[in-house]
């Protein structure tokens, strides 16, 4: 008779035929979830190792020191 991969394999090819409607809009969603699932858990192991440290570059300013010719505004 039939192996239980035939009849998987039926089944997938019947729910294919049945849902052709909806099966793009599925792997979208599917694949949508995948990519949340991956960053949730690079977020986690992120949390998780503390070891390297998250440097943003930027400029820090104190209010002692003079601004910059140039980035001044103009009173009217």
């Amino acid at each position: 008779m039939f192996g239980l991969s035939e009849l998987a394999i039926i089944l997938l090819v019947v729910i294919a035929v049945l849902c052709a409607k909806k099966l793009p809009e599925l792997t979208r969603s599917a694949g949508k979830s995948a990519r949340i699932l991956k960053a949730e858990a690079r977020a986690m192991k992120d949390e998780d190792d503390p070891a390297t440290p998250r440097v943003i570059q930027g400029e820090t300013v104190t209010p002692d020191e003079p601004k910059p010719q140039g980035t001044q505004q103009h009173r009217q």
